[in-house]
């Protein structure tokens, strides 16, 4: 047996060890869904960052870095950074109180506690099924590694993933989460140093500076707007689209739920803290898209199979180039760990949204049913989701999205920019009416895939490339928030 799989093995057991401590701590669907408030601040921070920081981060964005050079790095690193920190701070606070008040489990319940309508719970449940588009996303990350580093088929890749993940979530629920996201963050953190020192290693070894080595291969790499990138090629999308949606980024409902975790305001600010150290560190791993441009062979990014240039393979070319074997080997399952570590997230989010929100929202009325079977049906519901889920996601990604970044980011960003105005409004003022967030938030929908779907046949001169998600995103988060803040400053009563 080769030193990968022994490492992968040892790898799952701890985690399914860890896992299963979990499921002694989930007593029924509240702590399947939250836990019981009893989890350290640090750990807490610790699985906010491994979550956030995913299969995107350490396998995917490298790639994009690789391709579209100082532009790309821009609006991923510095403008989605700076975006997501600040909103997060701005809205953990007080999601955390309201959400205490009202004894919410999700976004869509806060959502329809707050603006007291099922509603609009509903609503929302249902539009949380966007965040299958990323769980795709991550499935298919963490299945280029493990092919690369199992030497294994696709379909081998996804059963191992998807039947490993979604069993020790079914089992251990949000506990199983936690305990281990703190793993495989500290698994992140240390092959991100790893990663990081060996570029520093680069420039060491060269007494040019990289901004001439780059510039040399494609002075495109570091222009300010780079002419000829696909994604990142106008101000818009480089300097303002990543702030903007960073910012919507953290209404995602495996993100600002970390605050229903603990207790107090104390205990929210401590996690923040560490979750901001770690995370920084998490954003630079990838500006080896850089790095890979100057010890990468030509033609190792090409598909032998198909022939086709291949960005997501940027981050496992780097490593297996730049490392030993057995670091490569390493640090290649401690990337499965860190995608890993947010598709368990979402999971739990997805499954206990679905049933909570939807089935529980169905089922209100129904007087022959008490608190206690309906946590039950909720529980037994949230299973069910779990394996509909994965079975779903191993048959599209059988034969993927040839960008699996993008076609995670729409449906992400899709949800995020309608749940925004809800969230954001509902922390500010004290009775916002729910006709204008209705609004807004479909507003916001229609505009973020109306422009991402149809934009460039109906605005064919324009200078913005809609076929961003994060540009058709931020434009639709502008258009359909500032008109709300603005009514809600002049007419409504702050908290």
């Amino acid at each position: 047996m080769s030193f990968a799989w022994v490492l992968f093995i040892i790898y799952l057991l701890l985690t399914a060890w860890i896992g299963w401590q979990g499921q002694k701590k989930t007593s029924g669907f509240t702590s399947f869904a939250l836990g019981n408030k009893d989890v350290h601040p640090v750990f807490v921070g610790i699985t906010l960052a491994a979550s956030v920081a995913s299969a995107a981060t350490f396998i995917i964005n490298p790639g994009f870095i690789y391709v579209d050079g100082f532009s790309a790095w821009f609006h991923l690193v510095v403008g989605i950074g700076l975006g997501f920190t600040a909103m997060l701070y701005f809205l953990s606070f007080q999601f955390r109180r309201i959400g205490d008040e009202n004894k919410a489990l999700t976004i869509p319940d806060w959502i329809g506690k707050r603006y007291e309508s099922r509603g609009f719970a509903l609503f929302f449940s249902i539009l949380n099924l966007l965040s299958f588009a990323f769980v795709v996303l991550l499935v298919g990350g963490i299945s280029i590694v493990m092919q690369s580093l199992l030497g294994i088929s696709n379909s081998n890749a996804l059963l191992i993933t998807l039947v490993f993940v979604t069993g020790y979530v079914f089992i251990g629920g949000t506990y199983a989460h936690i305990f281990t996201n703190v793993l495989q963050g500290i698994l992140m953190i240390g092959v991100t140093i790893l990663v990081l020192v060996s570029c520093i290693t680069i420039l060491n070894d060269s007494p040019d500076s990289i901004f001439d080595r780059l510039n040399a291969i494609n002075p495109d790499l570091l222009s300010l707007v780079n002419p000829n990138g696909r994604l990142f090629n106008d101000v818009f999308s480089i300097y303002i689209a990543g702030f903007i949606i960073g910012a919507v980024l953290v209404c995602q409902p495996h993100i600002l739920t970390k605050a229903l975790y603990v207790k107090n305001d104390k205990q929210v600010k401590q996690y923040l803290t560490v979750f901001t150290i770690i995370w920084i560190l998490f954003l630079l791993l990838s500006s080896v898209g850089f790095f890979a441009h100057l010890i990468l062979p030509d033609g190792v990014l090409i598909d032998a199979t198909t022939g086709a240039f291949r960005q997501d393979l940027v981050m496992t070319a780097y490593l297996e180039n730049m490392f030993p074997g057995w670091v490569h080997t390493t640090a290649s399952v401690i990337l499965i760990a860190a995608a890993m570590s947010t598709l368990d997230g979402l999971l739990i989010s997805i499954s206990t949204i679905t049933a909570n929100d939807l089935v529980l929202n169905l089922f209100a009325n129904k007087d022959n049913m008490n608190q206690e079977a309906k946590m039950k049906l909720a529980l037994r519901t949230s299973h069910i989701v779990l394996v509909v889920i994965a079975i779903a996601a191993y048959f599209i990604n059988l034969n993927p999205p040839k960008l699996l970044g993008i076609f995670g980011q729409v449906g992400v960003y899709g949800l995020t920019v309608a749940a925004a105005p809800a969230l954001i409004l509902g922390i500010m003022y004290q009775k916002p009416p729910i006709k204008y967030i209705w609004i807004s938030s479909l507003t916001a929908l229609v505009i973020h895939f109306g422009l991402y779907f149809f934009g460039n046949q109906f605005i064919s001169k324009t200078i913005v490339s809609f076929v961003n998600p994060g540009v058709t995103a931020a434009i639709a988060a502008t258009v359909s928030i500032l008109p709300l803040l603005i009514i809600a400053r002049l007419k409504w009563q702050k908290i």
